[in-house]
């Protein structure tokens, strides 16, 4: 069963956040777990973003955030961040993609 990760967050550093993305995408490419992520802006909300993470199964999103890299994402992103990131858990119960 596929397994999404939502995260919410507030900064007015987005383009900082962005290049962090990147950097991690570029660093994890043979080792991440990811399946798919989309990242929004609120449309009323500029300050305010979801990132919504895909990943094949629980089991996988847990490896992915044991990487080390991902433990330096995430120092970081909470630095260009404007307050708490909060994140939420959901199995996938129908995809009709």
């Amino acid at each position: 069963m596929s397994f999404v990760q939502i995260l919410e967050f507030d900064t007015k550093r987005a383009g900082e956040v962005e290049t962090l993305m990147n950097e991690w995408r570029t660093q994890t490419k043979s080792t991440r777990t990811v399946k798919r992520e989309v990242v929004a802006k609120h449309h009323s909300r500029p300050d305010h973003y979801v990132a919504i993470v895909e990943f094949g199964s629980l089991e996988e999103a847990q490896r992915n955030s044991k990487l080390p890299e991902t433990d330096r994402f995430n120092a970081q992103m909470t630095k260009l961040c404007d307050g708490p990131i909060e994140f939420s858990d959901y199995d996938v119960i129908s995809d009709k993609s």
